[in-house]
């Protein structure tokens, strides 16, 4: 397996661990439809959380979060729609989350809600 897997594969068990310990109920990990993907479906509360989740062992100059572009919100934007069509029996309100994760020198963990309120 590449090394960038293995980084992504540590960052998607630390984005779950910290959701369950904030008390999110994790629905899905790495729901795909088509070509689209989310890493994390969870519910907290009365609402469904898309989460998108970038690791990188340093975060340099460039903090993981700035991985996600245009591109990747409007795949994850797709992806939820498809999820919703087919899943959801209910009320719930939706949102849509990044979880930036830098491993080195030490875990660092940023959680950037509702990043659908932005310009795409």
């Amino acid at each position: 397996m590449a090394k960038h897997n293995h980084i992504g594969e540590k960052g998607e068990r630390l984005a779950v661990d910290y959701f369950q310990q904030k008390g999110y109920q994790i629905l899905h990990k790495n729901w795909r439809k088509g070509r689209n993907e989310i890493d994390i479906i969870a519910r907290w509360s009365d609402s469904l959380h898309f989460i998108e989740v970038k690791t990188r062992t340093f975060a340099g100059n460039i903090p993981p979060e700035h991985a996600v572009n245009k591109k990747k919100l409007q795949g994850l934007m797709k992806a939820a729609a498809a999820f919703l069509i087919e899943n959801l029996k209910d009320n719930s309100s939706i949102q849509f989350d990044v979880l930036s994760i830098t491993l080195l020198p030490k875990i660092e963990i940023l959680l950037i809600e509702d990043v659908y309120l932005y310009p795409i």
